[in-house]
C-alpha cells in the first residue's frame, strides 16, 4: 500500500528520532521527514516552500520539545504519537477512496493539513502554503511558481491515472470526517477555554435562518477545536435539546478534489456529498480555512465552484455549515469572498489563549 519510496522515508525518520532517543514520532517528525521524499518535496518547492528555512524551523522544534528516552531505559522504543497515525491512517483512506494503489509522500503531505493544531501546519502557512495549493499541483499541475508546471516528470503523482472515487461509496465517507463518531472514539480532546466561543456557535446555530457560523482567527487559535469540541458536547448531550441528534461533518476538500481530471468530476462529487448531508436534518457541515473553496473545482473543467454550488444550499436553509477562516485572508480576499459569506454570522473573532 505504501509505495517504495514512502516506506524508505518513514524508515529512515524512525532511525533519525531513535538515534537522537526521542520518545515521540510526531507530525512535525513526519514532515521533516518528508523534505527528503522525491515527490513530497517537489510538490512544496511548487507551491513555494523554502525548503531549507523549514527544514531549520523543524529541526529546532522538534529537538527543542520533544522528550528524551533516558539512557538508563536503552530497550524504549520512539512511539509515534495519535497525530503521527492519524495522518498515515487519512492517507491510506483518501487512497482507497480515490481508487490508486499507493500511498505516496504527496498524499501524505495533504493528509498534515488536517493536523490544524499542529505546529507542522503553523510552519507551512507562515509559507503561505495551503492544502487547496498542494491539491491543485498534485492533481491539475498548477504550481504557485512562474515557470514551474506540473508535467508528468515533475510530479510523479500524476504519472499514474486517478480515477474518480467510486459512484457506489457513499460521499460523506468517501469526502468528510464525521467528527461525532471521532469524539465517540475518544480521539477528540476535551475543548478547555474556549466556553463563550462554543456558546456563540450554539446559539447561532440555533437560529432558523442566518444559522451558519463564521469563525474568525489566526492560524492555530483553535478554530478548529471549536468544532471538535462541539461535536464531543453533542456526543456527551450536553447542548439544547434544538442540537440534541446532531452530526457533524468536516469536509476534506482534498479529498474531494484529489482525481478531478474531467469536466464535471468535481460538481458530481460536490453534488453527491450536499444531497447526503440534506437528506439528514440534523447534519451540520464543517469547512475549515472557507475561502478556500472558492475558484475550488473550476481547474478542473467545470463550469462552478465549490461556493457556486454551496451558497444556494445554505441559503435555503436546508443545510447548516460552520466556516472557520484567518483574518489574514478575510481581508486580503474579501472583493471575491464578501458575497459568498453573507450567508454565514460571524460568531467571534478568537485570538491566542
Amino acid at each position: 500500500m505504501l509505495s517504495k519510496d514512502l516506506e524508505g522515508t518513514l524508515n529512515y525518520a524512525f532511525k533519525g528520532a531513535r538515534k537522537k532517543r526521542h520518545e515521540f514520532m510526531t507530525v512535525e517528525h513526519l514532515l521533516l521527514a518528508l523534505l527528503d521524499n522525491e515527490v513530497a518535496s517537489s510538490v512544496l518547492l511548487a507551491c513555494g516552500c523554502d525548503l531549507t528555512r523549514l527544514r531549520g524551523e523543524l529541526v529546532e522544534f522538534v529537538d527543542a520539545t520533544t522528550p528524551l528516552i533516558p539512557e538508563s531505559e536503552s530497550t524504549l522504543e520512539t512511539q509515534p504519537t495519535l497525530g503521527f497515525q492519524r495522518v498515515l491512517q487519512r492517507a491510506v483512506f483518501h487512497v482507497q477512496s480515490s481508487g490508486k494503489r499507493e500511498v505516496t509522500g504527496a498524499n501524505v503531505l495533504v493528509a498534515i493539513f488536517s493536523e490544524q493544531e499542529s505546529q507542522a501546519v503553523y510552519f507551512l502557512k507562515q509559507q503561505d502554503v495551503a492544502r487547496i495549493d498542494v491539491v491543485n499541483f498534485i492533481t491539475h499541475g498548477i504550481s504557485k511558481i512562474p515557470g514551474h508546471s506540473g508535467s508528468d516528470e515533475s510530479s510523479p503523482e500524476q504519472q499514474e491515472e486517478e480515477p474518480v472515487a467510486d459512484a457506489s461509496a457513499n460521499p460523506l465517507d468517501s469526502f468528510a470526517t464525521n467528527l461525532n463518531t471521532e469524539a465517540e472514539a475518544g480521539r477528540i480532546d476535551p475543548l478547555i477555554g474556549r466556553g463563550d466561543e462554543v456558546t456563540r456557535v450554539v446559539q447561532v446555530l440555533s437560529r432558523r435562518r442566518k444559522n451558519n457560523p463564521l469563525l474568525v482567527g489566526e492560524s492555530g487559535v483553535g478554530k478548529t477545536a471549536v468544532a471538535e469540541g462541539l461535536a464531543k458536547l453533542i456526543v456527551e448531550a450536553d447542548v439544547p435539546e434544538v442540537l440534541r441528534g446532531s452530526v457533524i461533518y468536516s469536509l476534506d476538500l482534498g479529498a474531494l478534489l484529489a482525481g478531478t481530471k474531467y469536466r464535471g468530476d468535481f460538481e458530481k462529487r460536490f453534488k453527491a456529498l450536499l444531497a447526503e448531508l440534506k437528506k439528514n436534518e440534523h447534519a451540520i457541515l464543517f469547512i475549515d480555512e472557507i475561502h478556500t473553496i472558492i475558484g475550488a473545482g473550476a481547474a478542473s473543467g467545470g463550469v462552478m465552484d465549490a461556493s457556486n454550488l454551496l451558497k444556494p444550499v445554505l441559503t435555503s436553509g436546508h443545510l447548516r455549515c460552520i466556516g472557520s477562516t484567518p483574518i489574514k485572508s478575510t481581508v486580503a480576499s474579501l472583493k471575491k469572498i464578501v458575497h459568498f459569506l453573507g450567508d454565514f454570522k460571524k460568531s467571534m473573532s478568537m485570538s491566542q489563549i
